[in-house]
């Protein structure tokens, strides 16, 4: 499936296992959560990268001890109105997570700037949409109202941009 990734639509070269799969001997992989609690040794002496699929279901204090480890975490979203993926994403960047962040699922190309703001940094496209509603979708918005955790390059929020060259405001008396 193809990717929406730094505003380019990419092809996905990792390689999905499922939980019975048989492990590839080299190539980047990604696996369930339940497959990587179940297999982690081996899985980290694999020739290649390890991700994992993430699900809403379960906290991110779990997937802490693997972070260090993982290139990439995939969250999916089941429906696009199942919103615990975009609380996941922040949380993951909270802990200092600074790798491949992906939605996958039933993303929306409207949804894409929001997402953009709590952390994820790739989404897989299906064909529901146009490359190029993807990618307009991508640029749509370089302000947001929120100041958001995590910022892609050249996004920043309208109260910083309204004020950049503002005197800085100092608190003055009440009257009265």
């Amino acid at each position: 499936m193809p990717l929406l990734k730094n505003g380019s639509i990419i092809i996905d070269d990792w390689i999905t296992l499922g939980l019975d799969d048989p492990k590839p001997d080299s190539g980047d992989i990604v696996v369930p959560y339940a497959r990587l609690l179940k297999e982690w040794e081996s899985l980290t002496d694999h020739d290649g990268r390890l991700g994992v699929i993430f699900t809403n279901i379960d906290r991110v204090e779990a997937l802490t001890l693997f972070l260090p480890r993982l290139a990439l975490i995939v969250l999916p979203f089941p429906s696009f109105t199942d919103g615990r993926a975009y609380s996941l994403a922040r949380q993951i960047r909270e802990t200092g997570y600074g790798r491949e962040l992906r939605a996958a699922g039933n993303v929306l190309p409207d949804q894409v700037q929001f997402m953009l703001q709590v952390g994820f940094d790739s989404f897989e496209i299906g064909d529901r949409f146009t490359a190029e509603v993807w990618l307009k979708a991508s640029r749509q918005m370089s302000l947001a109202y929120q100041r958001g955790l995590y910022r892609t390059p050249g996004q920043h929020d309208v109260w910083s941009e309204r004020h950049r060259e503002a005197e800085p405001w100092l608190e003055q008396p009440h009257a009265g």
